[in-house]
């Protein structure tokens, strides 16, 4: 199997809701932006899947080492191999992709977060980043759009905690800030004993709203004249916030479920915004 198909397997698989964005550019965005998020989703996998904390954080320092050794000409994974070519072209960095193993690492030490500054700092890592290099892939012009990026990679992060809930707290982790369940009155035994109340709606409605100011803040950032190039961003943007309104609509079932949206709407939902542009 080809690096390429390798990455284009992993993209297809994950489900993503990228994935149905990435259909629209032209192929060598296409190329580019499948082997980073490949990368993505195999950094990510190391801490989902992995149940060993010392083994999960020995194949980190092995994606440190090859993402040096990719750098530096000489690349061993499929992944590293389908995403070098593309590199200077997008402007991809090693810091870039350290940034998102630092992220990850930070799920093997820290499973609470005390309040919403210190979660931002791990929504900045493993979703703000990516935002910044999809959106040079995607093809930018102004300065600014970095910016909005960041912040809409935020946004979907944000987005990926209220959904993931449940799971999440059967993986040992608890991204909602502590100080906020405090304020809600919400236990941690209750999530994960998947007990529903008024309080529980009441915090999440809470996080939705801030996901919501999120999303707003950041495309009220995004330069005219780069608009037509973010669209897949856009894209992405319109998929995730129409999951987290489905979410709300069904007044946040998440600690029993994985709440999704169906391929075929994801496509449409894709499509639509192709055509109108936002």
């Amino acid at each position: 199997m080809s690096p390429e198909q390798y990455v284009q397997d992993k993209a297809a698989k994950s489900g993503s809701s990228f994935y149905y964005a990435f259909l629209f550019l032209p192929p060598p965005r296409r190329a580019a932006i499948t082997a980073f998020y490949a990368f993505c989703r195999e950094v990510d996998d190391v801490v989902d899947e992995v149940s060993d904390a010392g083994v999960a954080a020995t194949k980190l320092a092995w994606w440190r080492t090859e993402v040096q050794r990719a750098f530096g000409g000489s690349p061993s994974h499929p992944v590293t191999q389908a995403l070098m070519p593309h590199v200077k072209d997008y402007g991809i960095r090693a810091d870039h992709l350290l940034a998102v193993i630092d992220g990850c690492e930070m799920d093997l030490s820290q499973t609470r977060y005390l309040d919403f500054a210190g979660l931002e700092r791990y929504c900045h890592l493993v979703a703000g980043v990516v935002g910044e290099v999809a959106a040079n892939i995607f093809g930018r012009q102004a300065e600014a759009t970095v910016t909005y990026a960041h912040r809409m990679g935020q946004a979907f992060q944000l987005t990926n905690i209220i959904r993931d809930v449940g799971d999440d707290a059967r993986r040992g982790r608890i991204y909602l800030p502590v100080n906020e369940m405090q304020r809600f009155d919400v236990k941690a035994h209750e999530i994960l004993n998947r007990d529903y109340s008024e309080r529980f709606s009441a915090l999440m409605r809470f996080q939705a709203e801030r996901a919501h100011q999120t999303y707003d803040q950041a495309l009220a950032l995004l330069p005219e004249i780069d608009r037509r190039a973010q669209r897949p961003g856009l894209m992405m943007a319109n998929i995730y916030r129409t999951l987290l309104r489905e979410i709300e609509a069904g007044d946040f079932q998440v600690l029993h479920q994985r709440i999704s949206l169906t391929p075929l709407r994801k496509i449409w939902i894709a499509m639509r915004t192709n055509w109108q542009g936002r």
